[in-house]
């Protein structure tokens, strides 16, 4: 399908990848234009759990790493429904013949800098990739945006959809459109958008069904940031971190609230 109103601008993602990614970059290509993806290589286990240990301590960092493993197993346990929610949502989630995807090690990296600085793109937007730090940042010239499925900055950080559920706030299951700073999803927010989920969801298809109600807030900002239009606004929200629930805390809730 062609872009309508297609940019002479080049558009930049950068990501890790995943369904609920490339259905993104797919309707932006349909609605504003030509997408480049920078495909970062994801982090190894090993080293993702190192670092969690590290911050917040090994018994939380096991029980996170179990319930990442659980939900990747839910996946391929529940793939009739989230084929089901593709199909019925009309999300492409996987990459176009013709898609630009330039490899690098990390998001982090100075190869990742160079692609983009190649490309000189009009607007990049993050979706799933490491944090990029205050240097490189001060290097890219044109807006950074991230796409982070929860509403910020309430729900920061990991699972905002399900975070939102568990805390009883189902009105806040939903997703934002932030410019990006050196803090973890703590940017000015640009948009939000807000859904439900649907009987058979869980953890391990929330992403998916955020993506769906989001892909025109997604839209309306790389167009904003095209046009030179940016304009933040308060949520009025709490500001909280979050991360992924240890797998003990995943199961209690799971049979008590019947949130999974």
């Amino acid at each position: 399908m062609a872009a309508s109103g297609s940019s002479p601008q080049p558009i930049v993602v950068v990501t890790e990848g995943g369904p609920h990614v490339w259905a993104l970059v797919n309707a932006l290509a349909d609605r504003v234009g030509p997408v480049s993806v920078v495909l970062e290589t994801p982090e190894s286990k090993k080293r993702l759990l190192l670092g969690r240990a590290r911050r917040q301590g090994w018994t939380s960092a096991v029980g996170q790493f179990g319930t990442m493993v659980l939900t990747r197993l839910g996946k391929r346990f529940f793939a009739g429904h989230a084929a089901r929610l593709i199909a019925e949502e009309r999300l492409e989630t996987e990459p176009r013949q013709d898609q630009a995807i330039i490899h690098v090690p990390s998001a982090k990296g100075k190869e990742c800098l160079e692609a983009i600085e190649n490309i000189n793109p009009g607007v990049v937007l993050l979706a799933g990739c490491r944090l990029l730090s205050k240097d490189t940042l001060a290097k890219i010239s044109c807006p950074v945006l991230n796409y982070h499925a929860g509403i910020a900055p309430k729900y920061r950080g990991m699972n905002g959809g399900y975070w939102a559920l568990v805390s009883g706030d189902p009105q806040n299951f939903g997703t934002t459109v932030h410019l990006v700073d050196a803090g973890v999803d703590t940017g000015g927010v640009l948009k939000q958008a807000r859904g439900k989920p649907k009987r058979g969801d869980s953890i391990a298809s929330y992403a998916l069904r955020q993506a769906a109600f989001s892909r025109e807030i997604c839209a309306q900002a790389i167009s904003d940031a095209l046009a030179g239009k940016l304009a933040t606004f308060d949520p009025s929200l709490p500001s909280r971190q979050w991360y992924h629930p240890t797998i003990w805390f995943y199961f209690w809730t799971g049979l008590m609230k019947g949130i999974w």
